[in-house]
């Protein structure tokens, strides 16, 4: 399985924090992002990518138990 493009940018109209387009195989994140919830959203819209059938509730509480568990064991994301 091929691994999304990542493209920032203002995601402000959408009203959303990140979202995974199948179609096109990337992944878009507002470029504002910083830190554990920037951490937390990629890995949200990952599982997406990862897990088509799984459901928004299931991938939401997924991304938040993996993401506090890798901050808890200090993996954070530098930025440039």
């Amino acid at each position: 399985m091929k691994h999304p493009k990542l493209i920032h940018k203002k995601l402000g109209k959408e009203r959303v924090w990140g979202f995974y387009d199948k179609a096109k195989n990337t992944i878009e994140l507002d470029e504002r992002l910083k830190g554990k919830k920037k951490l937390e959203i990629l890995v949200h819209e990952y599982f997406h990518h990862l897990f088509p059938f799984m459901d928004e509730e299931t991938v939401t509480k997924s991304a938040k138990d993996l993401t506090d568990f890798l901050w808890k064991h200090h993996l954070r994301i530098v930025e440039p």
